[in-house]
């Protein structure tokens, strides 16, 4: 199982003058492509698979191939756990080496115990007086929302930018980002108490496909549309889209669980019918699956000049 340690830890700095302003931190539920995590240097720390009585660590230890091969057998479903105060301790520890100060992201507080670990991690490090400056901020965002704020945070961070204004550029993108979505079925949402407000559309639901939107201003699942079928289902995202953006360029990342050819689909036609600024395809991690199940289509957007 995965270790927990709330011990104070010392944070060792190197010269400042080497070092970057600000170093931005997330846990694995952020939906980037890797090579855009790699290019900004942004730092993840995976949250955990749990099944069969053992933890593996999202991403890493298990694919996201594995897990959905897993679900869609239905039995003996895996489960998730937020890292431990020790998982982020020793992030936070990693990055004092780099950086000036830390800016921790997590995904919504109001679906998961990430933000309320890396809180009590940076409050027992903040316990070391040679502690660098460490702010953990809950997006109330998921997936590619979650990565939009995350990437406006490291673009930010990248030019030079202190930990004010950082904060203040991922604080207005949370302001902009929506993420619209097809689920396969409300089968694991509900199995998992992350449903939000489609709670109500549970024991109804044959022959449909479930549209779902997550906007950060709300912070919660908010059931859109019950289309009858995917095709219906995958026009909705698109319309969704269009009603929002207009004639405005725009940022997108296509998310999937384990539905690959149907998210080409969507990547490829948003590319036809938006003007795409930047248009990127990511998996649904492992740790969102589990509790989204396969078979997720979706789509993070916001334009620009909002």
């Amino acid at each position: 199982m995965h270790p927990d340690s709330r011990q104070p830890v010392r944070l060792e700095q190197q010269d400042e003058r080497a070092m970057k302003k600000v170093a931005i931190l997330t846990d694995s539920t952020c939906c980037l492509p890797q090579q855009v995590i790699e290019e900004y240097g942004i730092h993840t720390v995976p949250i955990w698979i749990v099944y069969e009585g053992r933890s593996y660590k999202d991403g890493i230890d298990i694919t996201a191939e594995q897990v959905y091969d897993i679900m869609r057998k239905k039995e003996h479903l895996p489960t998730t756990s937020a890292p431990s105060v020790g998982d982020f301790l020793e992030a936070y520890r990693k990055l004092a080496t780099e950086a000036q100060s830390i800016l921790c992201i997590t995904m919504t507080s109001l679906q998961s115990q990430i933000n309320q670990v890396a809180s009590l991690a940076r409050d027992i490090a903040r316990l070391d007086n040679r502690c660098i400056t460490i702010e953990v901020l809950d997006s109330r965002a998921v997936a590619g929302a979650l990565g939009f704020v995350v990437l406006e945070a490291a673009r930010t961070a990248s030019q030079g930018a202190d930990l004010a204004q950082v904060i203040d550029a991922a604080l207005r993108m949370m302001n902009r980002v929506h993420f619209v979505a097809m689920v396969d079925t409300l089968y694991y949402l509900a199995r998992t108490g992350r449903i939000g407000r489609a709670a109500a559309w549970v024991g109804s639901l044959l022959n449909v496909k479930p549209v779902l939107e997550h906007s950060p201003k709300v912070g919660e699942t908010m059931p859109l549309a019950r289309p009858k079928t995917k095709e219906g289902a995958i026009q909705l995202i698109l319309d969704t889209m269009a009603a929002r953006v207009g004639d405005a360029k725009v940022h997108a990342i296509v998310n999937h669980a384990d539905e690959r050819q149907e998210a080409e689909r969507l990547l490829d036609t948003i590319a036809a019918k938006f003007d795409c600024a930047e248009l990127y395809l990511a998996d649904l991690t492992p740790g969102m699956g589990v509790h989204a199940g396969p078979g997720v289509v979706g789509a993070a957007f916001y334009t620009e000049g909002q």
